[in-house]
């Protein structure tokens, strides 16, 4: 229950030589929990689900303005950084060509262009190219714009895609000939990116957001050449604690639907050459998740019953719903963590991860595991596109911290590696010159150890003096991996140590490492970030008063955190799109994500979690005291974490504050939750952020 009271007027000052933040109104605004608790929200009014409200955007323009005046005095070191960060990449890339039905498929880069353009050769990589969509036409005259994904038809005559102009991830799906190069009428709106099709040609699958939750509920069937309006809904999930993705299976003969909450999943499949009903493979149970593939006759699960680090057991189709049918195929290890597999005619590959590090696994029909080897002491594997399964080589990538993301063709039979492609990083970049080291730092619990994945310089010595840039996000179970990030280079080379701390929250260490980051164990995401700090300095990583940190998203959230528990530890902090308002989000119903979430964050309708939250929630924890210099990033049109969260926090955080260290709020008027979406303006952000936060760490050029 929501109250709101009279307005007052926002000041809202122009840039001067002397720049004077914004200051944003207050107005009394009570949030009331169900259980009677009451809160005062005196920017609640920053609130505006149209975007339209003019008092808002001017405040928002006002931020934008005021940052602009605050970072002009490192308008060089921000041109040196993008021209660093730009100069690295190779912008007439492509990537490794994938074959499927026929045709072999790749992405490429034109040197200049922000978009991907996607195309295809007929039967050999030398034929003639065919272009199945340039996106630097499509986004031509808009300032966002992103591909969701794109289907073709059995046929390959027919191309479906969805996009989004706005980054609200409301997508619009659009179905091209081919052949003629003509767009269909067929033009569907409101719907989520996933598109599926029958092997008739004649329909797409596809699900529909709610246009206010922009939950996904409704999956519907569109016939071609029909009115939209007038498609049929083929399934309707009325658990709202659900993510809805459509898929197909490794064999092609059937066409699911995944159903995802925190703690449950359940596929619902039907035959892609007559679709029917979407049937559930095995029912739902609390606590039970499942993700089930077909080839060869045979339904093959990755499943946690009696598994808590998961297993991949199979099944005959007429036994798959039968749990006492189940074979394991990967037995459960209390040691080691079974993420995505891969199946094959002969084999199947699985990514595996022990002591917080992916690795791969090739399991044949009839014979022994093989681990796939890495050579550093931080790396990350995973699987890459494996189109066709009658093949004997497996396709993965591989990356460090200093090894750029680089894609390998293992032949599982002869045990013969080729490298098709390494990521080619310009700049004068040299392997050698960089240092990967994986460090354990004791928790304040004093039983648990934080992995950590470090970058340095080559000649770098623990004396005390460096500046160190930690990373960190820990929710979801979604794992932060020691891969190769280009814009980091700009950071290390003037002497910055950079970290990961893989904190609890993620599923690093296995499951029980996201069990213990989630609900009312929460604060524990928090404390191992800071206790990774506090090890990285005593050790000598770095000195206490050049410490910045850096999270998105959910990782704004342990920003948000960290900032009002340990100020003293940081002296600069980056947040991005940070989730910082916590229990008003969690109370309404009507945000986007809010109903998913209640098993990760917990139902603040419910006092216990309700104060819970509430101790960490970084909105409601602001105080009057000293805190670091902050960088806040925000996109105006963003459905994850919405706009209103960060201005909120900032204007209170601005009102509050006992210090004089800059506060910069970037407002991304055209942007959603990642984002600009080309990929030179995705530089032009970081250089911003990176030469506020080296100014602030007291490094300059």
């Amino acid at each position: 229950m929501l109250a709101a009271c009279s307005p007052e007027p926002t000041t809202a000052p122009e840039a001067s030589a002397t720049p004077t933040p914004p200051v944003a109104a207050k107005r009394p605004y009570e949030v009331v929990a169900p259980h009677g608790a009451k809160r005062q929200d005196e920017y609640y009014w920053l609130r505006d689900d149209s975007r339209q409200n003019p008092e808002m955007l001017q405040y928002l323009e006002a931020e934008n303005r005021y940052a602009d005046a605050v970072l002009a005095p490192q308008q060089a070191l921000r041109d040196t950084l993008y021209a660093e960060l730009t100069g690295r990449i190779q912008q007439d890339d492509s990537t490794v060509p994938y074959r499927k039905s026929g045709y072999w498929h790749y992405t490429r880069y034109e040197a200049g262009q922000e978009y991907p353009i996607h195309a295809r050769r007929k039967d050999a990589i030398d034929a003639p190219e065919e272009v199945l969509l340039d996106v630097n036409a499509l986004a031509a005259g808009k300032g966002f714009y992103r591909i969701g994904a794109f289907e073709l038809s059995p046929d390959q005559t027919l191309l479906a895609y969805s996009d989004d102009t706005v980054g609200r991830l409301q997508y619009r799906i659009h179905i091209k000939d081919l052949s003629t190069g003509d767009m269909l009428p067929d033009v569907i709106d409101g719907a989520a990116p996933d598109i599926l099709w029958a092997k008739d040609q004649k329909r797409v699958f596809y699900i529909e957001n709610d246009p206010v939750t922009l939950l996904s509920t409704r999956v519907k069937q569109h016939v071609l050449g029909t009115d939209p309006s007038t498609d049929t809904v083929v399934y309707e999930e009325t658990d709202k604690s659900y993510y809805l993705s459509l898929y197909q299976t490794t064999s092609e003969a059937f066409l699911c639907v995944h159903l995802e909450s925190t703690v449950s999943t359940e596929d619902r499949c039907t035959p892609a050459a007559n679709p029917g009903a979407f049937e559930a493979m095995v029912p739902r149970e609390r606590d039970f998740i499942y993700y089930a593939d077909h080839l060869n006759g045979q339904w093959f699960l990755r499943t946690n019953w009696d598994a808590p680090n998961f297993r991949v057991v199979r099944a005959a189709s007429s036994d798959v719903a039968d749990r006492s049918q189940w074979q394991d195929v990967v037995a459960h290890d209390p040691k080691v963590f079974i993420g995505a597999m891969a199946l094959f005619n002969g084999f199947l590959a699985v990514e595996a991860r022990r002591d917080g590090l992916n690795q791969l696994r090739i399991l044949p029909n009839d014979g022994e595991s093989t681990p796939v080897a890495a050579d550093e002491p931080a790396y990350f594997m995973e699987l890459d596109v494996n189109a066709e399964p009658d093949t004997d080589w497996v396709r993965y990538r591989y990356a460090s911290l200093a090894t750029p993301n680089t894609v390998y063709e293992l032949n599982v039979k002869t045990g013969e590696r080729k490298q098709l492609k390494q990521d080619t990083i310009l700049g004068g970049f040299e392997r050698n010159n960089y240092v990967v080291e994986r460090v354990w730092a004791p928790s304040r619990d004093g039983t648990t150890q934080i992995p950590v994945s470090l970058l340095y310089r080559k000649g770098f010595e623990k004396n005390g003096k460096a500046a160190l840039f930690q990373y960190g996000y820990g929710s979801y179970g979604s794992n932060t991996e020691p891969v190769f990030n280009s814009t980091l280079l700009s950071l290390v080379d003037r002497g910055v140590v950079y970290a990961i701390a893989h904190v609890r929250g993620g599923q690093e260490m296995g499951r029980d490492w996201y069990e213990q980051g989630r609900l009312m164990l929460k604060v524990n995401t928090f404390n191992d970030f800071i206790d990774v700090t506090r090890y990285l300095v005593a050790q000598g990583y770095a000195d206490k008063k050049r410490v910045a940190a850096m999270g998105r998203s959910a990782g704004g959230l342990l920003m948000g955190a960290i900032t009002n528990m340990a100020p003293d530890d940081y002296r600069v902090i980056v947040t991005q799109v940070p989730f910082v308002d916590v229990v008003t989000t969690m109370l309404d119903e009507s945000i986007p994500l809010t109903t998913n979430e209640f098993d990760e964050w917990g139902n603040p309708a419910d006092p216990a979690f309700y104060e819970y939250m509430l101790s960490y929630s970084p909105y409601d924890q602001i105080e009057a005291k000293a805190y670091p210099s902050l960088y806040v990033g925000t996109g105006l049109w963003d459905s994850q974490v919405q706009y209103f969260e960060p201005a909120k926090y900032v204007a209170r955080m601005r009102a509050k504050k006992a210090d004089n260290n800059p506060l910069v709020f970037r407002v991304n008027m055209e942007a959603g939750h990642g984002g600009k979406s080309g990929r030179l303006q995705r530089f032009r952000e970081a250089s911003e952020y990176q030469a506020f936060m080296l100014t602030e760490l007291g490094i300059k050029q």
